[in-house]
């Protein structure tokens, strides 16, 4: 039976765009359960990743320590280390008092990077305060230069909140004549040890490629944005669903060495059709037993 490499893997977690806070008054609100169900399911996992990324929208409103705080309690259940990042609903202020500890650069943007199972992940700040919409601004474009001019042998993971790029969802899109977009790409484009980069904001999974490196966009733990690939008119409301009560999603980065690979799932009850008893043997062992003989 021919087997692939063996290859150590690095299984990483990511969920993003929680939303906490959202019904600001009830603590038990539905973004509160949604995100419950997610860190249920990835505490239990088999395979268990070995670290989570949070990637912004942590909470509905920046100035809502409170719901921080609740926030904060709730990954506290996660069961390993984090790495945080900041969205366009989260403020600096908010997020600093209440995780002081996390590193900000030397503009106190919340930009780091972190080492982890021989791969490094670079943490951008791309919020900017009072608009949807995401920025790397000149000091934040040089600060990750900096690093990119480092260690070049190492591979290096991106993650930012904000994916750099038209997701063909009119108002959940960046465009390529932004000056943040195309500052970003000057310095992502020929820094050939970037193996991928990884982002939220947009509610739904999107895999798609930005300066030449893949880019995988996560679903959501809050509500799902709608799949609607028409143009829409901000001076004609036409009915159109937004919002949907999808189930609760997360995403999972598997690096194995030579590529990132990233799957997306749901949490909660699940129907399952068919199991791995002895119906299924034949089929699992030709599978397995025709790899790699094409």
């Amino acid at each position: 039976m021919a087997r692939r490499p063996s290859i150590d893997g690095i299984l990483v977690a990511q969920v993003t765009d929680l939303h906490i806070g959202f019904d600001r008054d009830n603590p038990h609100e539905i973004n509160v359960r949604r995100l419950n169900m997610v860190i249920d399911q990835l505490n239990g996992m088999r395979q268990k990743p070995s670290l989570l990324l949070v990637t912004g929208d942590l909470v509905e409103r920046g100035d809502d320590l409170d719901a921080y705080r609740h926030m904060k309690a709730l990954i506290a259940r996660w069961e390993g280390p984090i790495v945080w990042a900041l969205g366009n609903h989260d403020s600096r202020e908010g997020f600093r008092a209440t995780f002081p500890d996390v590193p900000t650069d030397e503009n106190g943007f919340l930009q780091y990077e972190v080492d982890h199972g021989e791969v490094r992940w670079i943490v951008l700040d791309t919020l900017d305060p009072g608009r949807h919409g995401g920025m790397i601004c000149e000091q934040r474009a040089a600060w990750l230069k900096k690093r990119l001019r480092e260690r070049k042998d190492v591979p290096t993971v991106i993650i930012l909140h904000h994916p750099p790029v038209d997701t063909g969802i009119d108002w959940m899109s960046a465009l390529d004549c932004e000056a943040w977009v195309q500052r970003l790409e000057a310095v992502v484009r020929p820094a050939k040890q970037v193996v991928g980069m990884i982002a939220g904001h947009v509610h739904r999974p999107i895999a798609t490629s930005f300066a030449g490196k893949s880019l995988s966009i996560c679903p959501s733990t809050a509500p799902w944005v709608a799949l609607d690939l028409d143009d829409i008119d901000p001076l004609r409301p036409d009915g159109r669903p937004l919002i949907l009560a999808d189930p609760p999603a997360f995403a999972l980065h598997y690096w194995n060495g030579l590529r990132l690979l990233s799957h997306f799932d749901v949490a909660g009850p699940r129907h399952v059709l068919a199991s791995y008893d002895s119906n299924a043997m034949p089929m699992i062992r030709d599978f397995l037993l025709e790899r790699g003989t094409g």
